[in-house]
């Protein structure tokens, strides 16, 4: 990291050289960059948002840092909120925008564990500093609205130019200080279509393991925005490839050595980035039902094997798999509750007699469930037809669903036991008497 007084001057490139024009930055992130430099402040559009601006990529939010501690940046916005407990964050509110400012961070005088990884990064420094602590070259970016100027300190411009994801420092260093960065550099790969740097990218299968000392909150959390990513399919195969799945979904590889497991996953996988991609609303519960599902169904099937009730063996494979699973990934309990209706849903799906049918019509998480079958037909899992009956059923009118219902199965009636009269019971209880010539 660098030292005050022996700060580097950035490259510089102007707008005829990065092409990003001011009218490309929101309104509330130029606002913020005004007010910050009117009152003597220095402001800067950072991370993603810079590095998406240069590749004719729309950004999804901007973020600002800025040499403006927290609570003079909170002071200088109404409309704003202080965020986070050991380094502060503003939240400034323009309408339905929120732009979050940081202030400028040194990436020294942190703690870290005996592995190397950092505790606590909460020092505030200079805007050399700040670049130097974050992660990737790309993400390292600072577009002045002022000027439109780009300035870079570690070579970000040239690395999107040529589509490449490389770590600020010594790559082990910085995966030792935070695990995370491995899988933050597989999902921006993916994500962007860049190649990870071969430097960058030769520790990662040694490093794997880190993993596990991360909170598994946190790896929850980037685990989520790897899959909402839309480019879920790309990211999990390069995790894969990388070695880096088993501390997230340790059951993938068991989920892909089954055929119908594969085709399952990859339908719910590109389902997932196309609703992305089309701006469409995702439900993670939905997405991670559908990873751990053939899990679900192997622990089903076993526990039927020990003769347990189907339905009892389900429940129970529900809480064996999410028992496993969220001691690394720390699903939280409001998606384990709608994954475990839409997996019991399944069995009962495949009835289609009386009431039972029209009943589940009005379950909640009906359609989910429906959605779910129909995944499982496309796969083979389940006859389509059973899936073509519930799409006209949900659809018809009530005369017509009365046609289409199939009988009810009665349930088998034990035979009646014949009430004994009071001379049979008083004869059982009677005390055997000896027989003539005993």
């Amino acid at each position: 990291m660098f030292k005050m007084g022996a700060e580097p001057e950035p490259k510089t490139y102007t707008r005829d050289k990065h092409g990003i024009a001011r009218s490309s930055i929101s309104h509330g992130a130029l606002k913020v960059c005004e007010i910050l430099r009117a009152h003597d402040y220095s402001g800067y559009i950072v991370g993603g948002a810079v590095r998406d601006l240069l590749l004719g990529v729309v950004p999804k939010d901007f973020d600002v840092a800025t040499d403006a501690h927290p609570d003079e940046v909170h002071r200088l916005f109404r409309r704003s909120h202080l965020i986070g407990r050991r380094f502060k964050l503003v939240h400034v509110l323009f309408g339905q925008e929120t732009v979050e400012v940081s202030t400028f961070r040194a990436g020294e005088g942190g703690e870290a564990d005996e592995h190397g990884r950092l505790l606590r990064d909460n020092v505030y420094g200079t805007r050399v500093q700040d670049a130097a602590r974050r992660d990737f070259t790309a993400n390292a970016l600072y577009y002045d609205p002022h000027d439109e100027t780009v300035l870079d300190y570690h070579g970000g411009f040239a690395d999107v130019r040529k589509k490449t994801m490389r770590i600020i420092g010594d790559p082990t260093l910085r995966f030792r200080e935070d695990p995370v960065r491995m899988l933050r550099a597989v999902r921006f790969a993916a994500k962007l279509g860049f190649s990870i740097d071969p430097k960058t990218r030769a520790p990662i299968h040694e490093l794997a393991d880190l993993l596990e000392n991360v909170p598994a909150a946190r790896l929850f959390e980037e685990m989520l925005k790897l899959l909402l990513s839309g480019h879920s399919a790309a990211c999990l195969a390069k995790l894969r490839k990388e070695g880096l799945h088993h501390g997230l979904l340790p059951l993938l590889d068991v989920i892909v050595e089954q055929p119908l497991g594969e085709r399952f996953l990859h339908l719910a996988l590109d389902q997932t980035d196309t609703r992305i991609r089309s701006g469409k609303s995702v439900s993670p519960a939905f997405l991670f039902a559908a990873l751990l599902w053939h899990e679900v169904l192997a622990a089903w099937k076993a526990n039927e094997g020990k003769d347990m009730r189907s339905i009892p063996a389900l429940y129970l494979a529900m809480d064996q798999v999410l028992d496993a699973q969220t001691d690394k990934l720390s699903i939280p309990r409001r998606l384990t509750t709608t994954m475990k209706e839409i997996w019991s849903l399944q069995p009962r799906l495949e009835q289609r007699s009386g009431k039972r049918a029209l009943v589940l019509l009005t379950h909640p998480r009906f359609r989910a469930g429906y959605d779910f079958m129909l995944l499982r037909a496309e796969s083979g899992e389940v006859a389509m037809e059973l899936a073509n009956w519930w799409t006209r059923f949900q659809d018809a009118e009530m005369e017509e669903r009365n046609a289409m219902l199939m009988p009810e199965t009665a349930p088998k009636k034990r035979p009646r036991r014949r009430r004994k009269s009071k001379a049979e019971a008083m004869t059982e209880q009677a005390p055997p008497q000896d027989e003539p010539g005993n």
